[in-house]
């Protein structure tokens, strides 16, 4: 990454390569950075980074549901290096948009040696894992929502992943977790 990029720019392109991404479009608009992007589900998406260091209100979350019905895509993304109204994260769920917290990493957290790898499950993945445990996902050991590593690479609640780690004993252990 250059020196030149802004913190915003590099916290976009981390979220964009931490979850597979691939960006279609990217155009300049008022006070952000629009990319139009392909999941790895191979739905589409919006992506809004947001350039102003101030707070991100509702005004936002309004514009974005309106650029996603226009474009016919069912979500949207806002990255910030800001802070989001109350309103705002009240709007954004009810409209299907994920508003990226201002803690999310400027760099690739996966690349320190002390992170473990952390993969989010397939619904097919997910019930193959939780047959062959013959449990229930709530009997899994639990991680927040709300952990930078979920955040990275975009777990909800409900959801399970897989954390890969490295032992001196064990070689790699594997571990499932169902975020809450």
């Amino acid at each position: 990454m250059s020196s030149e990029e802004t913190l915003i720019e590099k916290k976009t392109k981390v979220l964009i390569k931490l979850r597979g991404y691939k960006v279609i479009n990217k155009e300049e608009i008022k006070n952000a950075t629009s990319y139009t992007i392909k999941m790895k589900d191979k739905e589409k998406a919006i992506l809004w980074a947001v350039t102003t260091d101030g707070t991100v209100g509702v005004a936002y979350v309004t514009q974005l549901k309106k650029a996603m019905d226009d474009a016919e895509i069912k979500k949207g993304i806002i990255v910030t290096i800001g802070k989001y109204t109350h309103t705002a994260k009240t709007r954004s769920k009810q409209s299907g948009i994920e508003l990226i917290p201002k803690i999310f990493p400027s760099f690739q957290i996966f690349d320190h040696e002390f992170v473990s790898k952390h993969e989010l499950l397939t619904p097919e993945e997910k019930e193959e894992v939780l047959e062959s445990f013959k449990s229930q996902p709530y009997q899994l050991p639990r991680i927040n929502a709300s952990d930078p590593a979920i955040i990275a690479v975009g777990g909800s609640p409900g959801d399970i992943v897989r954390v890969i780690r490295n032992s001196k004993t064990a070689g790699k252990y594997v571990a499932y977790r169902y975020i809450v």
